[in-house]
């Protein structure tokens, strides 16, 4: 992709900020600038929610056939212009570029189909009095929302919040993460050339403490659907508490995968070096506690770092690299501290662990080793903190009572992983953990109509399906009397 200057998206025009000042965004995989991202502020959010204010009393009453339309349109676009995405995608995250073809893009493209159909069935409920009256439930758009989305899935979980949002019939102000900005610039020049009106949807760049701040604290804005760290998340709650509107946070994660003896063994590795590595282990989603049952404990170890030891590291758009590189220079540092801090808490480093030096047009890129460690107690910083990168520990269990202490000791409840053939084992398990999702001999199964999110520090409410279409909706009840 040529070098080029990204500008926000406000009422179907593309304005440079008022600012005029911009951020350098770098190909990770290259550590070189190769594009610059609005330094946007208050007055360039302003702008867009004036022009979201004024589309939404003509979107808002748009029928929600026509919205689905509209929304499935752009699906069809994604889908044509696929390569173009995923080539984006790569250059601005890092990640192997099959993987931004295979799940990014395709899953891009499938938020905003599903949600486009999803609206025409949206329905709401009715409560009759015998012989009094009826109660029925209208439920409105709530005007102007923010979305605001993180680096590690970029178009994927943009998507994820501005479809079910546009399509309830609200008008939206976006901020992608500024360190993987271009594949949401792209996205505002299908839209425009799929006919949404102009001001449905304003995407504004830049950095979070100006730009996202004051999509945050601005009065005009109803609702804010976040994805990313939980400290950003905490605050946000804060600010958006004190004006008493409406929060969706989507935030980290410290998951366990837990391996019981009498799983598929087969089966169960090879999903693990998904569960651990994929993206760079840069998913919320990932497993990176991985607690295995004594008798397998010896038989798990060495299989795992074997195969762990030959995954490819390599250029994103080799379309053999299983891993790229990680999104930022920070980034790879802050998770090269945490396997010297593993050490020091006295962990041993069974492979991985250093940074990858490749040759060629990488030769400045941020790559790392999959790391695997061994010999940390559950309570230690390396097992409590998110690391969020290409790290994964393991941990010996004797009974399901001993890991599920362990696995619950966290603050954090995004998600699990449960291997066994028991079936009794495997609600009993689910019912326990503290998560908001539990997979059962499976990782990263997703159904686009299930409830999304976590409990404790990992989040406050659920993206997906219906919930979502609630959340970007206030409900509002009539009654009439006979």
């Amino acid at each position: 992709m040529a070098f080029k200057q990204l500008k926000n998206f406000i009422n179907g025009t593309f304005y440079e900020p008022h600012s005029k000042e911009y951020l350098n965004n770098f190909n990770p995989a290259t550590g070189e600038i190769y594009s610059q991202i609005p330094s946007s502020g208050i007055d360039d959010i302003n702008q867009a929610v004036k022009a979201a204010k004024m589309a939404f009393r003509s979107w808002s009453q748009t029928s929600p056939e026509k919205r689905g339309r509209l929304l499935i349109r752009i699906a069809d676009m994604i889908e044509q212009n696929l390569d173009a995405f995923a080539l984006a995608e790569t250059e601005d995250t890092g990640k192997p570029i099959q993987l931004s073809r295979t799940v990014d893009i395709p899953r891009a493209a499938a938020n905003f189909r599903f949600f486009g159909t999803a609206i025409q069935h949206f329905a709401s409920e009715s409560h009759a009095m015998v012989g009094q009256g009826i109660n029925y439930t209208l439920r409105k758009p709530l005007g102007v929302v923010g979305c605001i989305s993180p680096w590690n899935l970029p178009l994927y979980l943009f998507t994820w919040k501005i479809a079910p949002a546009l399509a309830a019939g609200n008008c939206v102000v976006g901020k992608p993460s500024e360190v993987t900005p271009v594949t949401a610039f792209m996205l505002a020049e299908m839209c425009k050339n799929a006919g949404l009106p102009n001001g449905v949807l304003n995407i504004v760049h830049g950095s979070g403490p100006k730009a996202g701040q004051a999509l945050v604290e601005h009065s005009d804005v109803k609702a804010i659907s976040f994805t990313g760290g939980t400290q950003t998340g905490r605050e946000i709650a804060q600010k958006a508490g004190q004006m008493l509107k409406k929060v969706s946070l989507e935030l980290g994660g410290k998951n366990p995968n837990i391996i019981f003896a009498d799983c598929d063994f087969d089966k169960m590795l090879t999903t693990t070096l998904r569960s651990s590595f994929r993206n760079q282990g840069q998913i919320c989603l990932c497993g990176s506690r991985i607690f295995i049952e004594r008798p397998i404990y010896e038989r798990f170890k060495t299989e795992f770092t074997a195969k762990t030891f030959m995954l490819k590291v390599g250029d994103p758009l080799d379309e053999d690299s299983f891993m790229g590189s990680l999104v930022s220079e920070n980034h790879l540092n802050k998770v090269l501290y945490y396997v010297n801090l593993a050490q020091e808490e006295g962990g041993k480093v069974l492979t991985g662990g250093k940074p990858v030096r490749l040759r060629g047009r990488c030769t400045k890129g941020w790559f790392m080793e999959p790391t695997i460690i061994e010999g940390l107690d559950n309570e230690c910083r390396v097992n409590q903190e998110e690391i969020f990168g290409p790290v994964v520990t393991l941990i010996p269990f004797e009974t399901e009572e001993e890991v599920l202490q362990m696995a619950n000791d966290t603050e954090y409840g995004l998600s699990a992983t449960v291997w066994t053939n028991d079936l009794t084992r495997a609600h009993r398990m689910s019912e326990q953990l503290e998560a908001g999702i539990v997979w059962v001999n499976t990782w990263m199964k997703r159904d686009l109509r299930t409830p999304f999110g976590g409990v404790k520090n990992s989040g406050v409410g659920r993206e997906g399906g219906w919930e979502a279409l609630r959340f970007f909706t206030e409900p509002k009840n009539v009654c009439i009397e006979y």
